[in-house]
């Protein structure tokens, strides 16, 4: 079934009566930034930070002339009676009603984006034991946070769509495989981290995985940066915290409508809560600044309000969606990647509100596309892979299909009518990691040099390599440099669309190791 697959059809008419008392009447409330706007209006004068004294002229008028007057009035400091002090203060009421709405037994307000979700969720989970399972498309910071906490990692690999280069997620029975492998060489994971949604809106059985995990002992973290709007529709797929997981990262600002840096960080209410609860509090307070923008907690505040309340908005976005799939569907210059997804038993249902599109029909790259959206027509995608571009609508977005239809038909017109000038490049099959010989942490901070890549070969990496296509991290510091990876790598760096990130150089012919 195009745009979602036949279970997610399946589920939706039971999901659709589940929501009509999913949200309680407290949701239309926002105490937080209802809080931060009457100190605001207050006229306050203000003798502590920040500098501006919450005084849009005698003070802010630098901020007032770029944001608006009333930026400095809502820029309020920490430590507040009526605001922020106290375990029923207005952040706290505001942090118990996202964790309400996100079906979660309890949520933090993170003012450093997802990133600082990750490391707080790995030292957090290091407190049930050194040995973490992560599918191998991680984001970088958790393995930030893997360093930071000193976690033993080991690693299961995604299914890739070969051919666009995108890396989508896990089945059931693949994580139970790893978890017995892991067992069976005296290495049992005390928690795994896997991502869901992926970048194009793949969505994983995190209900199915979920119970997989606890059946071997392991908490279960998923990174769901890209699915902080889930559960707020019945056409969407569901908060994986009502599905079983226990820490879920969310990237609020990402299509859930916060300001950009604003998160959440979601402790499930399974086996594992008890013990999860007051090591992420510990670990929140190591990651987070002790001047957290209340700007950006209102946005959060405000963002859960509208989700909450927000149904007929959402619809909004859904169906505009839908006819850019649609209209799509129709041009045989394009195709719905999305549309293909049954092929791949890992995706359960797909987030509607992503569209990933096919452009090499056009003979030119999905990078090609996106620079000329952007710099002629002032259209902006999410992302781009050799043969696709990846369209993003907000859940409480009304977005102008017609302008971005527009849009792309000129620049598809444009790339017909110049003739195909770049090849999609063939990239060699992706290596399998090399053997963990250190502690992560330990080849990090330890002693490095710089060595020619022929002579790195056999070598311990001290940095973490990942190639796009498909963003895989190819190399983690501690694990052995192969033969194949540096070909692999040296390989999308020579092609015309494909670039390693955290490469000493673009040309990945230097690599950085352990000394001796």
């Amino acid at each position: 079934m195009p745009g979602g697959g036949a279970s997610a059809e399946a589920g939706l008419p039971a999901r659709r009566a589940r929501f009509g008392d999913r949200f309680s009447p407290d949701q239309r409330t926002a105490p937080y930034a209802e809080a931060v706007e009457r100190f605001g209006e207050s006229a306050p004068l203000s003798f502590m930070v920040p500098g501006h004294g919450n005084d849009p002229e005698l003070g802010g008028a630098h901020i007032a002339e770029l944001l608006g007057p009333r930026i400095a009035g809502l820029d309020v400091p920490l430590m507040l009676e009526g605001i922020d002090l106290g375990d029923d203060s207005p952040l706290m009421r505001a942090q118990r009603l996202a964790a309400e709405a996100w079906g979660a037994r309890r949520s933090w307000f993170l003012t450093n984006g997802a990133s600082q979700a990750n490391r707080t969720a790995a030292i957090a989970v290091r407190g049930l034991g050194e040995r973490v399972l992560i599918q191998r498309s991680m984001h970088s910071s958790f393995t930030d946070g893997v360093l930071l906490a000193g976690l033993v990692p080991s690693f299961v690999r995604p299914a890739v769509d070969e051919r666009h280069g995108i890396a989508h997620g896990l089945t059931p029975g693949a994580l139970d495989a790893a978890l017995d492998r892991e067992a069976a060489a005296g290495r049992p994971a005390a928690s795994v981290y896997l991502v869901s949604p992926s970048y194009f809106g793949s969505t994983a059985d995190v209900r199915g995985l979920a119970e997989v995990a606890h059946a071997h002992g392991a908490a279960l973290i998923v990174d769901g940066a890209w699915g902080a709007h889930f559960g707020f529709h019945p056409e969407l797929p569901e908060s994986p915290a009502r599905l079983g997981a226990d820490l879920v990262v969310s990237s609020t600002h990402k299509l859930a409508g916060s300001l950009t840096q604003s998160a959440m960080l979601h402790l499930g209410d399974g086996p594992f809560a008890e013990r999860l609860e007051p090591l992420v509090a510990r670990a929140f307070a190591m990651t987070a600044s002790t001047s957290m923008s209340s700007v950006l907690m209102a946005s959060l505040d405000v963002a859960r309000r509208a989700l909450a309340t927000g149904e007929e908005r959402i619809e909004t976005a859904i169906r505009a969606a839908g006819k850019v799939r649609e209209r799509l569907r129709s041009d045989p210059r394009f195709a719905v990647i999305s549309d293909d997804f049954d092929a791949f038993p890992d995706i359960v249902e797909t987030d509607v509100l992503r569209v990933p599109i096919d452009v090499s029909a056009l003979g030119r790259s999905g990078h090609w596309v996106r620079e000329r959206m952007i710099r002629d027509h002032g259209v902006y995608l999410e992302m781009s892979t050799a043969t696709s571009v990846v369209l993003v609508i907000g859940a409480l977005r009304a977005p102008d299909v017609d302008r971005f239809f527009s849009a792309l038909d000129a620049v598809a017109d444009e790339a017909l009518r110049t003739g195909a000038e770049e090849l999609v490049a063939e990239f060699p099959e992706l290596p399998e990691p090399g053997e963990l010989r250190m502690l992560p942490r330990d080849a990090f901070f330890g002693e490095s040099e710089l060595v020619p890549a022929v002579e790195a070969v056999g070598r311990v990496s001290a940095d973490t390599l990942a190639a796009y296509p498909p963003g895989i991290p190819n190399l983690l510091p501690g694990e052995e440099i192969t033969a194949e990876t540096v070909a692999f790598l040296q390989a999308v760096a020579a092609s015309p669309t494909g670039y390693v990130r955290g490469a000493a150089d673009a040309a990945v012919a230097t690599v950085r190791v352990v000394a001796g």
